[in-house]
């Protein structure tokens, strides 16, 4: 069966569950063991004292460590994402900062993209930093080989651990090539023999339409708040990927206790049911959305996957990589930080608020909110300028969201822009 089908009751018995077509709530902390014997396997297996055998799996202990609704979603996010398997965390930032955790200790080396999430480079840049982790931030425009002489100039190659991407970028839409980061984690590994992971964070363009495992990926983090989700009801995170590196992810969030709640992951379950017809819907609107504003007057620029030039480099990663642009779009209008504000300032419709991926449509102003905390010479270098908007298209009738931009950028006219300067 197709994955569509399957996540609406993969991983679900009913008959354990009196019969309901749909997984109750498993409100509670601790599950009873049949007796001393198996309380004492179960406790091996989580331990790893003892390997599962052959058909054996880790019976229920305390929801920490495991929960029926905790596994259910995992085993569907892993089926989702064509992984060995899955680790469901209570945020996005929780997921993100768990897999670091997992790969990186003080003196190893951290590659990263940017732009990148704000959040994110707040971590690395003033938590990893002070553990004593090294940072080698690198650029779409950077070849594998570029970036392998900036580390080896830096004299930092013996020490890189973990190459992480965020493709699309947020909140520029940049792609990055994820083929070519895994030719350059396997030069680094012949040249100089240690394990390092290729990490992508995949929120920005969803599970359906960009799939990095494929790619040479070792783990795929998302904020399941967003598209995931896609209700704005719910914080959470997953993260993806083979099985040994699942298994030392989740052995450290048994530890921080940073797991998905039951009702958290029972509310995401639900969503995921419902993903596909959401993200197409979102996508094509924002086709439509991302050509009227191409054509107006008052917007300078539109970042948007797939909408470059046939031999542009961006176009070809898109045409390599995705399946479809998403749902994110990202402009930049006349008269910097006043012409955006007064944009968002007078959209009635879509919503002035962070997050993405939701129902409904939002836009932000990425330099002076989910940005704020980078530099602003490293924002204006990276295209993070002040008149730019980020706009999450929703599943609104599309006409109605053009509507309610087309009305708002109105108030960016010749006149208005000539008081402005």
């Amino acid at each position: 069966m197709k994955t569509e089908s399957l996540l609406m009751s993969y991983g679900y018995n009913p008959q354990w569950s009196e019969g309901a077509v749909k997984s109750p709530i498993f409100q509670t902390s601790t599950f009873v063991f049949r007796n001393a014997k198996e309380g004492k396997r179960f406790f091996e297996i989580a331990y790893g004292k003892g390997d599962a055998k052959t058909n054996e799996h880790l019976g229920l202990i305390y929801s920490r460590i495991n929960n029926p609704n905790m596994q259910i979603l995992e085993e569907r996010l892993a089926l989702l994402e064509g992984a060995d398997g899955a680790a469901a965390f209570e945020s996005g930032m929780s997921a993100i900062t768990t897999v670091m955790f997992s790969y990186l200790k003080p003196g190893d080396v951290l590659v990263y993209s940017n732009p990148i999430y704000g959040g994110t480079h707040h971590f690395i840049h003033h938590f990893l930093t002070e553990m004593g982790i090294k940072l080698v931030p690198f650029e779409a425009h950077h070849t594998a080989e570029d970036i392998y002489y900036m580390i080896i100039s830096m004299g930092l190659a013996n020490d890189v651990k973990m190459i992480y991407v965020e493709t699309p970028a947020n909140p520029t839409n940049t792609l990055f090539d994820i083929k070519e980061l895994n030719s350059l984690k396997s030069t680094l590994h012949k040249k100089f023999g240690h394990d390092i992971k290729l990490v992508v964070d995949n929120t920005y363009m969803g599970p359906l339409w960009q799939k990095p495992l494929e790619f040479g990926a070792d783990l795929v983090c998302y904020s399941a708040t967003k598209y995931l989700n896609g209700h704005s009801d719910v914080i959470a995170g997953a993260v993806m990927g083979g099985q040994d590196e699942i298994k030392r992810v989740k052995t450290l969030r048994t530890f921080l206790g940073n797991m998905i709640a039951p009702y958290t992951a029972w509310l995401l379950t639900r969503s995921l049911e419902t993903l596909s017809l959401r993200m197409e819907r979102q996508t094509a609107n924002a086709k439509k959305v991302a050509a009227f504003l191409q054509n107006h007057d008052m917007v300078e620029k539109v970042l948007f996957p797939g909408s470059g030039s046939a031999d542009d480099q961006q176009m070809r990663i898109y045409h390599d990589q995705c399946l479809e642009p998403g749902a994110m779009i990202s402009f930049i209008v006349r008269g910097g930080e006043d012409g955006a504000f007064r944009v968002l300032d007078h959209l009635k419709l879509i919503k002035l608020a962070v997050s993405l991926g939701s129902n409904e449509s939002l836009a932000q102003h990425p330099f002076t909110m989910t940005h704020a905390d980078v530099p602003d010479d490293e924002k204006n270098k990276l295209g993070i300028s002040e008149g730019l908007i980020r706009l999450s298209v929703g599943i609104e009738h599309p006409e109605d969201i053009i509507d309610d931009l087309a009305e708002s950028l109105k108030h960016i006219d010749d006149v208005k822009l000539a008081q402005l300067q």
